[in-house]
């Protein structure tokens, strides 16, 4: 099948190297400068995995406006803020013929895409699996190959032929897919997950293994997973797991599985990049009022997440005003 990948970050390197090298056709869409032009310039994308064994993987990458291309399915990975635009920037290459893809964090990226694509062409899901991009065409793939598991379902929770044979290709690029009919509980199994670990270990700076190394830890993350699914239930949303599953694939992902990893909301912090709470923790706050239900922890938390956005930026600031006021002391010859 032919692939393009929308979005050549960590997750969007791994999809679409990935499915290139189980034997696609794949071609990158991407619109931050720095990364296209990396790539043109030497050939491809670094490749690691665990820091280790870095590689360059030839691929071809093009800004939205000169694309052409006319793939099968395309693989969506953006920031939810900029998800918009970015259909919008490519959106001549869109036609009812095609299928998309999406394992994007949050919630909030179905409505956008539902503008350019049928509902019968969409699937939604989440991926459970590690990676950092260390820098433009620079990514680093975290746990062993095969590592990871992933849930989707199609929208209309109608499988179809293709989805099946878009399965088949997940199954052959070893992303361990399980194709559920219950779209909202699949996405909304990782928006659960997510409001836990990304943003504890955001406001701490920690990595999950830490986090999950606190004694309180599991009282931490049952306080909000039982709000999120206090929210879930009023609004009939039907989970793919029950509580204690859910505190056992956050216990399992932290501690076994990527305990050195610093999830992707940190990673956006620590680069002084807008975070994706809003879509994640502040969504669950907002989906929990259509209900007449205060998820107050969530709340809070989204908060949090936002003073500290406000505080590194006044620090940034700060920090370049005085840099701009400082002096000139020229040494003598």
């Amino acid at each position: 099948m032919k692939f393009t990948v929308l979005g050549a970050g960590a997750m969007g390197y791994r999809y679409g190297v990935l499915l290139q090298e189980a034997g696609n056709e794949v071609e990158f869409v991407d619109t931050w400068k720095p990364n296209v032009e990396k790539v043109r310039q030497q050939g491809g994308v670094l490749v690691s995995r665990d820091h280790q064994n870095t590689r360059l993987v030839p691929v071809k990458m093009f800004y939205p406006e000169e694309y052409q291309g006319n793939p099968d399915v395309w693989v969506v990975f953006t920031k939810q803020m900029q998800l918009a635009d970015f259909l919008k920037r490519t959106a001549h290459c869109f036609n009812e013929q095609q299928y998309v893809l999406t394992c994007m964090n949050g919630m909030g990226h179905v409505e956008k895409l539902l503008q350019h694509f049928k509902p019968e062409k969409l699937l939604a899901g989440t991926a459970l699996v590690a990676t950092v991009l260390n820098g433009p065409g620079n990514v680093d793939f975290i746990g062993a190959r095969g590592a990871g598991t992933m849930n989707l379902a199609n929208y209309t929770e109608k499988p179809d032929e293709t989805t099946h044979k878009i399965v088949a290709e997940l199954k052959k690029a070893q992303f361990n897919p399980n194709l559920t009919t219950n779209y909202r509980g699949t996405l909304l199994a990782k928006v659960v997950f997510n409001s836990v670990v990304n943003t504890l270990c955001t406001l701490f700076e920690i990595t999950m293994g830490e986090f999950a190394g606190y004694p309180g830890a599991d009282q931490l993350s049952r306080q909000l997973i039982d709000e999120a699914y206090d929210v879930c239930e009023r609004a009939g949303i039907q989970m793919l797991n029950t509580r204690q599953q859910e505190l056992d694939s956050v216990n399992y992902v932290s501690k076994v599985a990527n305990p050195l990893h610093y999830p992707s909301m940190y990673q956006d912090m620590s680069h002084d990049r807008p975070t994706e709470v809003d879509y994640i923790n502040g969504y669950l706050v907002e989906l929990g009022r259509k209900y007449h239900y205060e998820a107050k922890t969530h709340a809070f938390l989204t908060h949090l997440v936002h003073l500290a956005e406000h505080t590194r930026q006044q620090n940034l600031q700060q920090a370049a005003a005085k840099t701009e006021s400082s002096p000139v002391v020229e040494a003598e010859a």
